[in-house]
């Protein structure tokens, strides 16, 4: 069974469109035939299981995840990782990546399946309901993913033949992209159950649920700046009707359409049982924001991947002492965004191209001197009174010179470690080798607190959808649409008081709470692979072209050394516009276009000669 299965994947390298009946066909035994296949019940569904292996891992922001990395929220700090490249403008066409390939790739085993399913008679109806309306979910989910990189993009709806011309498909207009991803959420809801109802071996399988978060985040994307009358992409057009492929024109009946998505998608997650986690609130909200990402499949997610005993980027986030990597480092610029724990603003803007930070005094933040007090799981006596007083959301994220984070190494996992990211320190640049912290913090929120390095790894969770998303998610579009209304602050308010953060003040307009929208979405859902593609939707790009900072981990010899405190530039980084709010399309995919009508995204600059072009005029 499973050398049939490497036989699909196998076939599947060589073309994400083409398909070849004959040599799907075939089997080990050159007997077994997709008919066969699909009346077998364990093969159907292994087949399905199969559709679900091109679920991206997002975990490793190492390797399969490119977006935290060239996001102003993290520094990769392993130097041939692909983000750099997109990070100072020299990534293009002729790159390869998973996106295109790949997912496509798993749209057409989703319409394989789909297209096969019914034939399946050793299973029951409720079995075939079930399965279908998973393949329907994830044919929309990998839609989405490649839509939310490349904008524009070809439709496949069903396996390619062999006999079809395939060198006349064509990128679909925004606006056809999400209606064909919500018609399939829908089907899909029609036919899934909800989380409760799924015996436990089956966490990690779609849901009803699922389906109505995936339409919310479609239809939030298509109602954004981005795609909502963007004059900026007005020469996006389809090469032989001349169609503008992103609309021209403001619709804000969208963000209705948005907001209703996501109301329904709350109510029906809630009726099913669904919440935000604060089990741990009252106690510590530091935990209870932490305990979202190391507690599996608690109340608040609605769909994720399991990962398994995957260690890698669990490594990637511990301090190079204790033998790991120390690669997935916070930007002095995400750090800075945590508030205080009164819900004031430690920092308002900066000078000198982001060196100086313009201090808000009456917020009681300073950047001198050294703690004399202490608070458990927060900070202790002796560390930089920037790291004090501040949300819990930070101190369940990120991970500061002086913090206490796991044991150490040294003691034989015995003792507590103090992370020592100063020059010298055991942690500091000076003690490691070619890995080592670029920032002078590494990323503490999605990792297990406990986990010994270099141990098996338990398995965790990486969350695609959960419950906070949508409350903001809602949040956002009603506010575009009706301004704060009440409904605009109770599901703000919510996200903050799990976070023991006071609420909203009373009297925005418009205009202050979408900034406020922004501000939570930046916190709330850092590291999870949403910061690239909000600033992006929101025409925000030119923020990421801004230099990156960090400490000053070229200096500092102790703890209370000023030399470490000082802001230095990480990286000067690229955004040009309208070329980096979209991904290329690779030129090979053009060059199999023989008719070229798969036209490149704005200021990319390819050949239809298959001349690869990866410059950036």
């Amino acid at each position: 069974m499973k050398s049939f299965f490497k036989i699909i994947a196998a076939f599947l390298v060589m073309s994400a469109f083409i398909s070849c009946e004959n040599f799907l066909d075939m089997s080990p035994d050159e007997n077994l035939t997709l008919d066969d296949v699909f009346r077998n019940r364990i093969y159907t569904r292994d087949f399905l299981t199969n559709v679900y292996s091109y679920c991206p891992y997002q975990a490793d922001m190492a390797m399969d995840n490119n977006f935290t990395g060239a996001s102003d929220e993290m520094e990769i700090a392993y130097g041939a990782h692909y983000t750099h490249s997109m990070c100072n403008g020299a990534w293009g066409p002729s790159d390869d990546t998973y996106i295109w390939n790949d997912l496509y790739k798993g749209i057409r085993t989703a319409n394989i399946f789909i297209e096969n399913v019914d034939k399946c008679t050793a299973a029951d109806a409720t079995e075939i309901r079930r399965w279908k309306g998973e393949a329907y979910f994830l044919r929309a989910f990998y839609h989405f993913l490649i839509f939310r990189c490349y904008g524009p993009i070809p439709i496949i709806d069903h396996a390619i033949d062999i006999n079809e011309d395939m060198y006349s498909i064509v990128r679909a207009p925004a606006d056809d992209v999400v209606k064909f991803i919500v018609a399939d959420c829908d089907r899909a809801a029609e036919l899934l159950v909800d989380m409760d109802s799924w015996p436990t071996t089956d966490t990690g399988r779609a849901t009803r649920i699922a389906a109505l978060a995936l339409k919310s985040r479609a239809l939030l994307y298509i109602a954004s700046p981005l795609y909502n009358g963007n004059s900026l992409f007005a020469d996006l057009k389809d090469p032989v009707t001349g169609e503008n492929l992103i609309s021209q024109i403001y619709n804000p009946e969208k963000w209705k359409v948005a907001a209703d998505a996501a109301k329904a998608c709350i109510d029906a997650a809630e009726a099913a049982g669904y919440g935000l986690y604060d089990l741990d609130l009252a106690t510590d909200p530091v935990k209870n924001y932490q305990n979202i990402f190391n507690v599996n499949w608690n109340k608040e997610v609605i769909w994720g991947r399991n990962n398994g005993a995957a260690d890698h980027w669990l490594n990637c986030s511990d301090p190079t002492s204790f033998g790991c990597y120390a690669i997935f480092d916070p930007t002095q610029e995400i750090v800075d965004a945590y508030e205080m724990e009164d819900g004031s603003t430690p920092i308002t803007g900066y000078t000198d191209n982001g060196l100086n930070p313009i201090i808000n005094t009456a917020s009681g933040y300073v950047e001198s001197g050294f703690s004399t007090d202490s608070r458990e799981g927060r900070w202790t006596v002796g560390v930089s009174n920037m790291y004090t007083h501040r949300e819990p959301r930070f101190y369940a994220s990120i991970n500061f010179a002086g913090a206490i984070w796991k044991t150490s190494r040294a003691s034989n996992w015995t003792s507590p470690h103090v992370n020592e990211f100063w020059y010298t320190g055991i942690d500091g640049k000076n003690n490691a080798g070619s890995d080592y912290c670029k920032t002078g913090y590494l990323m503490k929120k999605l990792v297990y607190p406990n986990h010994v390095p270099w141990t098996p790894a338990p398995n965790q969770v990486w969350i695609y959808f959960r419950l906070g998303e949508i409350y903001l998610n809602y949040a956002e579009a009603l506010n575009e649409y009706s301004g704060p209304v009440a409904d605009v602050y109770h599901y703000v308010n919510a996200i903050r008081r799990r976070a023991a953060l006071p609420g909203l003040q009373s009297g925005l307009d418009k205009n202050s709470m979408r900034e406020r929208i922004k501000h939570e979405r930046r916190i709330e859902l850092a590291f999870e692979t949403h910061r690239w593609f909000d600033v992006r939707r929101w025409m925000d790009g030119e923020t990421q072209g801004q230099p990156i900072h960090s400490m000053n981990i070229w200096g500092g010899t102790y703890q209370q050394d000023p030399d470490f405190y000082k802001r230095i530039t990480v990286e000067d980084r690229v955004f040009e516009s309208p070329k980096h709010y979209f991904f290329p399309i690779q030129q090979t995919e053009i060059d199999k276009n023989a008719k070229h009508l798969l036209v490149q995204n704005l200021g990319w600059t390819t050949s239809t000669t298959g001349d690869q072009d990866s410059s950036n005029e």
